[in-house]
C-alpha cells in the first residue's frame, strides 16, 4: 500500500495579475482571456470567494480532496504572483488579509520596484516568506532582458537591500527568497556578491522557459555553467531546470482557472482547467495533471520551510 508523502505545506501559487511594470523578454505571465470576465484581483467580492475555495478544498482537514491519497501537509501557503502584484498593492492586502484571516500563510513574489518603506511595514507582519526576482546585479543586463519600466527607472540594489532589511527588522521570521532566471544575457554573469549581501534564506535559480517564445533561451552548457559559477552558494541555491517545472506547482490564473505548463512536439504553452468560480474547485482541480513525484523532487531539494 502506498504511503502519502508528509510535507510541512502546500503552496497555491496565485498569479493575481498579468500586468507588469518591466517586459522581461521571456516573461510567461500571459494567459489565454477568451471570454472569460477580467482578472479576479478587481472583484473583491470573486477574489474572496475564490480564495475561500482554495483553502477549504486544499486545507489539511479537508480528507475529501484525493490529494491526500498521494501526498499530506500540515498547512497551506497561498503564494502571490503575477505580473507584479504590488501595481494593485491595496488589492494585495486585502488578500493577505483574506488568506490570514481564514488559517493560510501568506507570500508574495515581486520585482521589487515597487517595494517601498511604508508598504513593506503593512506587508511584513503578515508575510511567511517575501521572494524577489532578481536576474542580474549589472544596470545594462537589466535593461536587456527588459527589467526597466517606461520611465527609464531600474531597481536600485542599495535601495532593495535596505527595504529588505527593515522587513526583516518587523518580521524577524519572514525568510527571504531570491529567483533568478538564467537566460542568455546572464547567463556568463557572477552573482555570487550580490546574493551573499541580500542573505537570502534561498536563491531559486530557474532556467528560461520557453514557455511562450525562445527569446533568451540557454543551452545545456550554458545553464550548467551558471550553477558552477555560483557553488560556493550551494548551501542556498535551488536549482529548477526545465522539466522540474512541468506539472509540479498549483498555479492559479489571473482569472480564476488551474493551469500547468506544457511542453510538446507543437512547442510549450499551457493547460487550463475550467474557470474554479463556475466549475467547481473539485471538478477544476481534476482537469490538471499534477505530477506528485516531480513535486516531492523538488520538495527533496529544499527545505520544507522555503518550498515555494
Amino acid at each position: 500500500m502506498y504511503e502519502p508523502r508528509q510535507i510541512n505545506e502546500l503552496v497555491i501559487n496565485w498569479h493575481v495579475t498579468e500586468a507588469c511594470n518591466y517586459s522581461c523578454h521571456y516573461c510567461y505571465a500571459h494567459w489565454k482571456k477568451s471570454d472569460l470576465r477580467g482578472e479576479i484581483i478587481h472583484d473583491e467580492i470573486r477574489s474572496q470567494k475564490l480564495i475561500e475555495l482554495l483553502y477549504g478544498f486544499f486545507c489539511a482537514k479537508n480528507k475529501a480532496n484525493l490529494l491526500q491519497s498521494r501526498l499530506q501537509w500540515a498547512s497551506v501557503r497561498l503564494n502571490i504572483a503575477g505580473g507584479e502584484p504590488l501595481l494593485y498593492e491595496q488589492k494585495v492586502l486585502r488578500v493577505i488579509r483574506v488568506a490570514r484571516d481564514l488559517g493560510m500563510n501568506v507570500s508574495i513574489i515581486t520585482n521589487g520596484s515597487r517595494l517601498t518603506k511604508p508598504l513593506i511595514k503593512a506587508i511584513a507582519p503578515d508575510v511567511s516568506l517575501l521572494g524577489i526576482s532578481l536576474d542580474s546585479s549589472n544596470n545594462q543586463t537589466n535593461r536587456e532582458i527588459g527589467r526597466i519600466d517606461r520611465k527609464g527607472l531600474l531597481l536600485r540594489a542599495h535601495s532593495v537591500e535596505e527595504i529588505l532589511a527593515m522587513g526583516r527588522q518587523i518580521n524577524p521570521q519572514m525568510r527571504l527568497k531570491v529567483n533568478t532566471v538564467v537566460n542568455s544575457l546572464n547567463a556568463s554573469e557572477d552573482m555570487s556578491c550580490f546574493i551573499q549581501t541580500l542573505q537570502p534564506e534561498r536563491w531559486k535559480v530557474l532556467r528560461m522557459l520557453p514557455v511562450l517564445n525562445n527569446d533568451l533561451a540557454v543551452s545545456d552548457v550554458e545553464f550548467n555553467s551558471f550553477i558552477d559559477r555560483h557553488l560556493a552558494l550551494k548551501n542556498v541555491m535551488c536549482i529548477e531546470d526545465n522539466s522540474d517545472m512541468t506539472e509540479s506547482y498549483i498555479m492559479v490564473d489571473p482569472y480564476g482557472r488551474f493551469f500547468q505548463n506544457k511542453q510538446s512536439r507543437n512547442g510549450s504553452g499551457y493547460f487550463y482547467s475550467k474557470p474554479i468560480l463556475s466549475t467547481g474547485i473539485e471538478a477544476a482541480f481534476s482537469q490538471l495533471t499534477f505530477s506528485t513525484e516531480k513535486f516531492i523532487g523538488r520538495y527533496e531539494r529544499i527545505s520544507e520551510e522555503v518550498l515555494a
